[in-house]
């Protein structure tokens, strides 16, 4: 069943749902992170990984700074509308670490 951006369920989590980032090929995940309205409508729009900062309060693109762009090449929802996955083609590292995916720590 296709959704749309008025489908999704940004108020159960205060305005934001949570973004999983997915390889699109591996299906590793690379990161987690959240969007807003907004930030939904620029990376359908754009076809890369915008997001909303919980810490910043602003918008951002993955790569704006670092250049590690990720390619969305689909974006998929959960069958409660208030989650999404992001599938990209990464073009380096997904953490701002420089590590390859954010979870790279193991819990002890």
């Amino acid at each position: 069943m296709d959704k749309t951006i008025d489908d999704i369920d940004f108020e159960k989590s205060g305005g934001l749902v949570p973004v999983i980032v997915q390889d699109a090929n591996t299906k590793e995940v690379l990161t987690l992170a959240y969007s807003n309205r907004e930030s939904l409508e620029l990376a359908k729009k754009t076809r890369k990984s915008w997001f909303y900062s919980r810490s910043r309060n602003k918008l951002w693109m993955k790569g704006e700074e670092s250049g590690n762009t990720q390619e969305i090449k689909e974006i998929l929802v959960d069958c409660d509308s208030d989650a999404i996955i992001y599938l990209v083609e990464p073009s380096g590292p997904a953490c701002h670490t420089g590590e390859r995916v954010c979870f790279h720590n193991e819990l002890k």
